[in-house]
């Protein structure tokens, strides 16, 4: 498994990388997580409930403020120079690649009244990109986070978050809910989070796997998603179209006792897959909260796989190297398993007795050799802080 020296950068780092780049020592240093999602998955647009926890990976900002109108933005991940950019010129849907995101969160901040005048941002990041652990909302997060701070704006976890999810939208122009930015800028270390999508009330749940001999592995398939490439944007619509036909808001407000009734009022069979998963989702996520309240952790790796299947077969999102992961990783004692985040790729979680975490993750290396994949990175997921200055 990778080390966990893998998943950080140092605040001095990047901090020294800023000043060797713009000539002088940043206003301070933040830090936002990836995330990686225990269950839930497409239910935080229809104002479910999801249950993500913060990964060890972060987004790490060197910032200063400018009060000349101009944002320079710098990645260490990405070959190219220091992208320049007039906050008043910032144009949603205008493609600029990852300057995006953190410009995103400049146009949305200024769209909603605040008044930023501009900033000098380097970043690094140790959050897999296009592995469904939110290394775009990790972007987003930390920056929203920097300026709410230089800017004195006093905004509130859940501020951030809505305000990193509108850059996502209406910037970047993906419809993703509000789950991957509320984890980043919410979480906190040895717990989940359970939040409810409709008003964004947060439990933290305590989530010590280590404490009972268990450890949670995420593989990351290295199969590159991109949500932006409509799949994702068409699952929604088609959820959409099912709370309209069946009368409700959201497919949050279609109770799991009252679902096969629902489905029977569906006539097309894609939307009726869709609201199946959805509404079932829902109540996995009821299950595994009561199954953590009653101390059985080991409880929740069948409905894991569950969860995986309705996934693959109502939801059609996962992949042959998401398949086998969950297969092999069951086949060889895990609790259970499933895909993780937005699907077409990505990554998938393991839970496991941590005694097997190592022949685990040694039996999924050897089954994607044996398909003919490229070697799949694993890891263990630790519990991890959200957002915040270092």
């Amino acid at each position: 498994m990778s080390a966990a020296g893998e998943f950080t950068v140092s605040a001095a780092e990047v901090s020294a990388a800023f000043t060797a780049l713009y000539g002088y020592e940043p206003a301070g240093v933040w830090a936002a997580p990836g995330r990686v999602n225990l269950i839930g998955e497409y239910t935080d647009f229809n104002e479910g409930f999801v249950m993500p926890l913060a990964l060890p990976h972060t987004a790490v900002a060197a910032v200063a403020r400018r009060d000349d109108g101009i944002l320079r933005v710098h990645s260490a991940d990405v070959e190219g120079p220091v992208v320049e950019l007039a906050v008043d010129g910032l144009t949603p849907l205008s493609d600029g690649g990852w300057a995006a995101y953190p410009a995103g969160v400049v146009w949305a901040l200024r769209d909603a009244g605040h008044a930023v005048g501009g900033a000098d941002v380097h970043l690094a990041s140790t959050v897999p990109t296009g592995a469904g652990l939110s290394s775009s909302a990790a972007l987003e997060v930390v920056t929203a986070l920097a300026l709410s701070d230089l800017y004195e704006l006093g905004l509130t976890r859940r501020e951030l978050a809505l305000l990193a999810q509108r850059a996502e939208n209406a910037f970047v122009g993906v419809p993703c809910g509000v789950m991957d930015q509320m984890a980043s800028a919410a979480c906190q270390a040895g717990h989940v989070l359970h939040l409810d999508c409709r008003d964004l009330s947060v439990r933290q749940v305590p989530f010590d796997l280590a404490g009972e001999g268990l450890t949670l592995l995420v593989v990351d398939t290295r199969v590159k998603h991109a949500l932006g490439d409509g799949a994702y944007a068409e699952r929604r619509a088609g959820c959409e179209a099912g709370a309209r036909a069946l009368g409700v808001s959201h497919l949050r407000d279609v109770a799991f006792a009252e679902l096969p009734s629902a489905l029977g009022r569906l006539p097309d069979e894609r939307v009726r897959r869709y609201v199946r998963h959805v509404v079932s989702d829902d109540h996995r996520v009821e299950r595994v909260i009561s199954l953590l309240d009653a101390g059985d952790v080991r409880g929740i790796g069948p409905v894991l796989t569950e969860g995986h299947a309705s996934l693959r077969d109502d939801l059609r999102i996962s992949c042959p190297e998401l398949d086998l992961v969950v297969e092999a990783a069951c086949a060889a004692g895990a609790l259970g398993a499933r895909m993780t985040g937005g699907g077409f790729g990505g990554s998938a979680v393991v839970l496991a007795e941590a005694a097997d975490a190592e022949a685990l993750a040694k039996t999924v290396r050897e089954a994607f050799a044996s398909g003919g994949f490229a070697a799949p990175r694993v890891f263990a997921a630790v519990a991890s802080a959200g957002a915040g200055r270092v």
